[in-house]
């Protein structure tokens, strides 16, 4: 049994890896940082066989190569776990950084779906865990395109899902949905979390074991399951205005 963790260098990436070496998968870790990736791999070496890939995920002919480099590894379980965000007003914030930023959390997790489905559905086997965020059910001023992209990444996930299931497919894809979790993210973003953040080590024991139950929508904790709940029932515009306020906060 093989799975593929992008992110896999530090946060939610590193210790759902940690936790799927545990039930004795052999792994591929994907990430930009190789030591960190080295550190990950020496945590979990010994119990499974642990193959290191360093790759950039916005650069998309890299995404393509990464697949061409794995795809006869007989990957059961792909997570796309890659992702970061940049903090400010849409029109000041840099746009090669958003751009970026849009590559690695559209398109590279896009792509990667694609190519892994495929061989997927050919065997009738395989999951897909697609880290999206509890920011894909609302606007985020402040933080709007990384709110949106995790909103693509949330409604792509769903409609695979119920496209796997009227083919009756073996196939299974859920969808993670973490509130603030205590990751890299908020120093890459540049901002601090308004709220106590869960632990990454719970968030990805969580979602592992949710994911093997064959949960599609994976939100850990009471207070954001709650927060699902209740903004069905009031106004975008008024949960917009609230979330700035709520985003304005984090502002280093």
């Amino acid at each position: 049994m093989k799975a593929m963790i992008t992110g896999a260098s530090s946060g939610i990436g590193r210790d759902i890896a940690i936790n799927l070496a545990k039930l004795d998968y052999d792994l591929i870790l994907v990430g930009r940082n190789r030591e960190a990736l080295e550190e990950v791999k020496t945590t979990i070496d010994g119990k499974v066989k642990v193959k290191i890939i360093v790759v950039d995920l916005s650069n998309l002919q890299k995404v393509k190569e990464l697949y061409v480099l794995t795809k006869n590894d007989d990957i059961d379980i792909l997570v796309n776990n890659a992702g970061f965000g940049v903090f400010g007003e849409f029109f000041d914030i840099d746009l090669n950084d958003e751009l970026n930023m849009l590559d690695v959390n559209i398109r590279a997790v896009d792509m990667l779906c694609k190519f892994y489905l495929k061989d997927m559905i050919k065997k009738d086997r395989g999951i897909i865990l697609n880290v999206s965020s509890s920011a894909a059910f609302m606007a985020g001023p402040l933080l709007s395109s990384y709110y949106a992209s995790k909103s693509y990444v949330y409604r792509l996930s769903l409609a695979i899902n119920e496209e796997l299931r009227r083919r009756k497919s073996k196939v299974h894809i859920s969808v993670l949905c973490p509130g603030p979790v205590d990751t890299n993210f908020n120093n890459r973003a540049g901002v601090k979390f308004a709220v106590k953040a869960l632990s990454s080590k719970y968030v990805a024991r969580y979602a592992v074991e949710k994911m093997f139950s064959g949960k599609i929508i994976i939100i850990p904790g009471f207070k954001m399951k709650f927060v699902k709940f209740i903004v069905r029932f009031l106004p975008d515009k008024f949960v917009t205005r609230i979330n700035y306020n709520i985003q304005k906060k984090k502002d280093k």
